[in-house]
């Protein structure tokens, strides 16, 4: 999995403790997010979605076999 945390943070200013503030999280558990070290809870991406009013899915991007059955 990849995501584009670090950009929208960038482009809105926001540090990983601010990010991990407005999400009810660790700034750790941010970083892990942001290095793919941990896939976030399905609440955890909805709000990291919503702190940037994108879609999940145009933030958290995963390979086509990450995604097979």
């Amino acid at each position: 999995m990849r995501t584009i945390i670090k950009m929208l943070r960038a482009r809105d200013g926001l540090t990983q403790a601010d990010l991990a503030k407005k999400a009810g999280v660790r700034r750790e558990t941010i970083s892990f997010v942001e290095n793919g070290e941990y896939n976030p809870s399905l609440l955890l991406a909805v709000r990291i979605a919503r702190t940037f009013g994108e879609p999940v899915e145009e933030i958290f991007l995963y390979e086509d076999e990450e995604l097979a059955l």
